[in-house]
């Protein structure tokens, strides 16, 4: 995948489709350790043991629709080439963490992307799940919370075109802030 929102839109989707009601992504740039840090959680049903120790083999899948899972693999093999890190932990009934890193410098780290996009396909195609994200740099941070602004929206469905359109326009000035390849 060119893009690491890429990756992490699959490693949410795949949360959503464990049942997670609660998706959360943060973003850390710790530019005086040279890292970038990539962490999802989801309070979903969770993975087996003997399934968590597979899942990032991209010959295993736990899908009947394919023979292949090539998304956890390609993450993991994206922040090991970046000098970066990658795992994950799962507790059955409680949720999966993912968490990679990748040496901010890299000269084959891919861009970020477009995480407006990212954000807003999820709360599209997902309105029941909340999401909650979180980018920080530096001095600077952007929280954005679909449980705050469900809350503001009171009886307007939160996938409702022009409040995702409104929506993604507040994500992409929030991330101009940033100074994140890509």
């Amino acid at each position: 995948m060119r893009e690491l929102s890429l990756h992490i839109l699959d490693v949410a989707e795949n949360g959503i489709d464990a049942g997670a009601r609660l998706i959360t992504i943060s973003i850390l740039e710790e530019k005086k350790r040279n890292v970038l840090t990539v962490t999802i959680t989801d309070d979903g049903s969770g993975i087996e043991k003997e399934v968590l120790e597979k899942v990032t083999d991209p010959f295993y899948t736990t899908r009947l629709t394919r023979r292949v899972g090539l998304g956890l693999s390609l993450f993991r093999e994206t922040s090991r080439r970046c000098d970066g890190t990658f795992s994950i932990t799962s507790r059955e009934g409680e949720g999966t963490r993912v968490v990679a890193t990748f040496r901010l410098d890299h000269i084959d780290l891919p861009p970020l992307g477009n995480m407006a996009g990212c954000v807003i396909a999820l709360i599209a195609g997902h309105p029941e799940v909340d999401l909650a994200y979180i980018h920080r740099a530096d001095n600077e941070e952007f929280y954005f919370d679909t449980r705050e602004i469900k809350k503001e929206l009171d009886d307007v469905a939160i996938n409702e075109p022009k409040v995702l359109k409104y929506l993604e326009e507040v994500i992409k000035n929030e991330e101009k802030r940033f100074k994140t390849r890509g």
